[in-house]
């Protein structure tokens, strides 16, 4: 057997360590992985998901096993396919005690991830893939370093040193990306024990499929040792089956160019101190800096020197760019030239700039070098969006007295300890022809002649949603835990969904109301919170029930002094949301449809606005999915085809389904209200009906604003 093939061999291996043959375990996984579309027909005892919840019974789902009959559901819990997606899945109950949905474990019959190495000049290097879901696929370079390659070595047998590739160094792939983010210690055994993303969950191209190479140790091998990542730290070179340290006398720059270029890196040089007991090979080294390796140097001979550990050369290796003046910032993601994302151009690449340290000092030189005179505001934590290229520059310290960014950069360009979660951005002239007062007329927005990029959804635009509320509880950590959305119906009252109170119970000291509100964790020019004077519940609505699940929540007057029977001070974006009228046709009435909130997107809870289009479903339909679960007095909308599928999820709970009138106005048709399970293909979310209410919305804030 070749060489090569061995690299790229799985090992199959049980949990007992048995020596089944081969096939044995190989079966199993396969009969798992193949059972897909729409003749999928795994019939197995797998009861185990992915993230390692437990299967639910298939009969705690309503009317599930009456809509796929003879599809092998029904009083067990074990993984089927039933519906003809990729491979068997189940439900179970999330952390949060609610209905989930997850592909089965199907590899839980073996113990090893498959994985090999393709397209490298021998069998001991190449591009990383692993095996799953029945195909080879690659993992993306995001946070790849030293200790994954180390990882993959060790699981693949090969000894030697590991190292790390990015940027499709062996060769794009051409199947699927599995993996992101994979942060291995250097400790573990194989890749599935490191922290990853979940499975296909990525943002990258294949232009960043990660790599790795084992190179065999031979003598004059070299590697760095100690330092705060794989570019830094003490020298030590192999030398007759040991390795050990060099000595400082006559070290150079040259001598270090010459290091970096062996361990393929690019040239700076740098000094740390670190003490180290064992052999000091090398002293008296002289390079040229045109050297391919050290050995070639000029050097006393193998383990003759006159020094001690304190003398080790410690060095860093970096592409060492250096900021000048004129570097180009430009400003992305914002919905004027005037604001944006802040990206560098460095190593003929854009990127962006970490906001530790980031204030409004430091976004007052960007926009003075951009040419902007007045008011500069500096964001935080991505408020932008997340950028998608190297991030060049962390810890900016300006006095915002400085000609352009680079005169405040303190610390080497390509140094952080940052993610592209902490991008830092600036609003320009900030304060400009903001706050005006509008009047009260319903159903407005503001007109956006782009869109930019809840599940299936995308990041709104600041004022987008002006109606956009969301109910939070008082004195908790932080600004207050999200516990569902709302919908600005008049200047005191929000719309929401009733079982938003079943959790915390509906006392008004619970709870406080943000309107305006964009990201979640910056504080914004528009962002206004309230009291909470009164919550009324829907009199027909039960705990136990999904029906009549509406509430209205009057809120507190402002901090500033409204007119009578004011409690919000409308602006562009603030307004609220026109109310259907009574028995209005929804379905005929209704298109250009979206969902709003900060909910689950798929991955986490959202820090900004999300917004995503869907259509409202014929109720014939919808009964077809929930049967008498499904009332009158409820909407279903979303997508049934798995590509487009949108829904709204947990934290989108009471928010708003707003769809625009012919005409023009805006109209708040649905309050999110429930569904099977959140992300569940073929499986809309329900709504509550609005219209169906419109006469007890009316009469409940009429009365009582009547009444003060």
């Amino acid at each position: 057997m070749s060489a090569a093939l061995l690299a790229s061999l799985v090992v199959w291996v049980t949990a007992s360590g048995s020596s089944s043959s081969l096939p044995s375990f190989i079966l199993p996984f396969t009969d798992c992985a193949r059972s897909r579309g729409k003749d999928g027909s795994y019939r197995g005892a797998v009861d185990v998901t992915e993230s390692g919840s437990r299967c639910m019974n298939w009969t705690e789902v309503a009317g599930f096993e009456e809509r796929y009959p003879g599809r092998g559901i029904g009083e067990h819990n074990h993984c089927r396919n039933p519906d003809g997606r990729i491979r068997p899945w189940c439900f179970f109950r999330n952390h949060k005690g609610r209905v989930d949905w997850g592909y089965c474990d199907c590899k839980q019959v073996v113990g090893t991830l498959p994985v090999r190495l393709v397209g490298g000049r021998s069998e001991s290097e190449g591009r990383v893939e692993l095996f799953h879901a029945g195909q080879w696929g690659s993992i993306c370079d995001d946070q790849w370093d030293h200790n994954d390659a180390e990882v993959v070595c060790r699981q693949l047998g090969l000894s030697g040193v590991a190292r790390a590739w990015s940027q499709a160094h062996f060769g794009k792939g051409t199947g699927r990306v599995w993996l992101d983010e994979v942060r291995c210690s250097g400790n573990e055994l194989t890749l599935e024990q490191c922290p990853k993303s979940a499975w296909g969950e990525h943002n990258c191209l294949h232009s960043e499929d990660a790599g790795v190479s084992c190179s065999a140790l031979t003598d004059g091998t070299t590697r760095l040792v100690g330092g705060a990542g794989s570019h830094e730290g003490r020298l030590e070179i192999f030398y007759r089956g040991q390795w050990g340290t060099v000595c400082d006398d006559g070290w150079t720059a040259s001598n270090t160019q010459v290091v970096c270029r062996q361990l393929e890196r690019g040239f700076s040089c740098g000094r740390m101190a670190y003490v180290l007991h064992g052999p000091i090979l090398l002293d008296d080294v002289s390079c040229t800096g045109k050297e391919p390796s050290l050995l070639l140097c000029n050097k006393r001979e193998w383990l003759r020197h006159d020094c001690t550990h304190l003398e080790d050369v410690n060095i860093v290796c970096s592409s060492d760019d250096r900021l000048q003046p004129g570097i180009p910032v430009r400003l992305v993601g914002g919905e004027s030239s005037r604001e944006g994302r802040v990206e560098l151009f460095l190593s003929g690449q854009w990127g962006t700039v970490c906001d530790d340290g980031w204030t409004d000092q430091d976004a007052e030189v960007v926009c003075r070098q951009l040419g902007y005179s007045g008011v500069a505001k500096a964001r935080v934590m991505a408020y932008f969006g997340e950028g998608t290229g190297p991030i060049h520059v962390d810890n900016v310290k300006c006095n915002g007295e400085e000609r352009s960014l680079a005169d405040c950069i303190k610390q080497k360009p390509g140094t952080h300890n940052c993610r592209h979660s902490e991008d830092a951005g600036v609003i320009c002239d900030y304060g400009e022809s903001q706050h005006n007062p509008v009047s009260s007329i319903c159903g407005l927005r503001l007109v956006h002649t782009r869109q930019r990029r809840i599940i299936g959804g995308a990041n709104s635009l600041r004022g987008g949603w002006p109606w956009q509320a969301a109910i939070r509880l008082r004195g908790s950590r932080g600004d207050g835990r999200l516990v569902c959305g709302g919908t600005l119906i008049d200047t005191c009252w929000v719309l929401t969904s009733a079982h938003c109170f079943k959790r915390y119970g509906n006392s008004t000291k619970q709870y406080k109301v943000r309107l305006g509100d964009y990201h979640s964790l910056v504080p914004e020019e528009y962002e206004e919170e309230y009291g909470v004077d009164q919550i009324i519940l829907h009199p027909n609505y039960h705990s136990h029930s999904n029906d009549y699940d509406l509430a209205l929540v009057r809120l507190s007057p402002g901090a500033m002094g409204q007119a009578p029977g004011e409690c919000v001070s409308f602006s562009r974006h603030v307004l609220p949301a026109c109310l259907p009228m009574r028995k209005e046709r929804v379905l005929k009435q209704a298109s250009n449809c979206h969902i709003t909130g900060w909910g689950d997107t798929g991955r986490s809870y959202s820090k900004t606005l999300q917004q995503a289009p869907l259509s409202l479903l014929p109720r014939r339909q919808c009964q077809q999915y929930f049967h008498s679960a499904f009332t009158s007095r409820m909407l279903c909308a979303g997508s049934v085809q798995s590509e487009k599928r949108v829904d709204s999820c947990r934290g989108d709970s009471g928010g708003p389904l707003v769809c625009e009138r012919p005409g023009g106005g805006w109209v708040v048709y649905g309050v999110t209200s429930w569904g099977h399970a959140c992300r569940t293909q073929q499986s809309p979310g329900v709504y509550t009906k609005v219209s169906a209410f419109s006469s007890w919305i009316r009469k409940v804030t009429g009365r009582l604003e009547k009444t003060r």
